[in-house]
């Protein structure tokens, strides 16, 4: 019985934080199907009293979400794409491959993450402008193809292969570029899904770089599209839940489909040494 009470208290307190964490996610998918005004009554009904597709039907016709939907897609997959492939050559380059400065490199890289992502902001865009990749979606990418935080999640994990594995490669002949794409590839798989989880997620979920870059809507991703819903249809609170789940609800389903390898990614990538 004292172990029974405790246990119970504890699914009791977790059970009531997951209450209160999923009620506004909940509200919001339940007042993007009412009619409008309905959830402007006080207080607000948690359930519509005639559910309807009408906000999403003017997302879709009336404002053209369906075209910022599709740019948040190819934005996010080709950063995505690219940003795996960059940091798995540059996680492994650290962790296995000799040249000079290696360890000073990795160590500048690594104090270089107190550093705030905001400071930076205004020098990529001076960048971006020399380079002629203002309101483009590659300057919109282009600062996202590699982070610190990736480099050193595959620098960990490409640390455990067995180093006789790749110098018997190397005596049979194999080149650099078979040793990476046939042994090297295959190990890293799992921590690659971890951080291809993490990568799609901010992509999908960045505000800020592309509103500074951006200055076209009809090239908005939907963060960016939603907070001028939101300026130009701010009564409409029916219509704006509407675009938060069109926002939410798409890359909250993908965290759940790969949550596992994402938090074993997570563990496995942390405890190598």
């Amino acid at each position: 019985m004292k172990r029974i009470v405790p246990a119970l208290l504890l699914h009791l307190a977790l059970a009531t934080l997951a209450v209160v964490t999923l009620a506004p996610l909940a509200w919001m998918i339940s007042a993007s199907f009412m009619a409008r005004g309905e959830a402007s009554a006080f207080p607000p009904p948690f359930l519509p009293v005639r559910p309807t597709l009408a906000q999403y039907e003017a997302l879709f016709t009336r404002i053209d979400f369906g075209r910022n939907l599709a740019n948040s897609l190819l934005l996010a997959s080709g950063i995505t794409a690219v940003s795996l492939l960059v940091h798995a050559m540059a996680g492994y380059a650290f962790a296995k491959l000799r040249f000079r400065g290696r360890d000073r490199i990795f160590g500048f890289l690594m104090s270089a993450m107190v550093v705030p992502a905001q400071v930076a902001v205004l020098p990529l865009f001076l960048m971006m402008r020399a380079l002629g990749l203002v309101n483009t979606f590659l300057g919109a990418a282009l600062p996202a193809f590699t982070t610190i935080v990736g480099i050193f999640l595959v620098r960990q994990y490409a640390l455990s292969i067995p180093q006789d594995l790749l110098d018997a490669a190397r005596v049979d002949g194999a080149s650099e570029a078979r040793i990476f794409r046939s042994i090297v590839l295959p190990v890293l798989k799992p921590v690659l899904v971890t951080l291809g989880t993490i990568t799609f997620l901010n992509a999908w979920n960045d505000f800020l770089w592309p509103l500074v870059i951006l200055s076209d809507d009809e090239k908005y991703t939907l963060p960016v599209a939603l907070a001028s819903l939101v300026g130009e249809y701010s009564p409409d609170i029916e219509l704006m839940m509407a675009g938060s789940v069109v926002t939410v609800l798409p890359i909250l389903l993908l965290f759940l489909a790969l949550q596992r390898y994402y938090i074993d990614g997570i563990l496995m990538g942390g405890s190598k040494e």
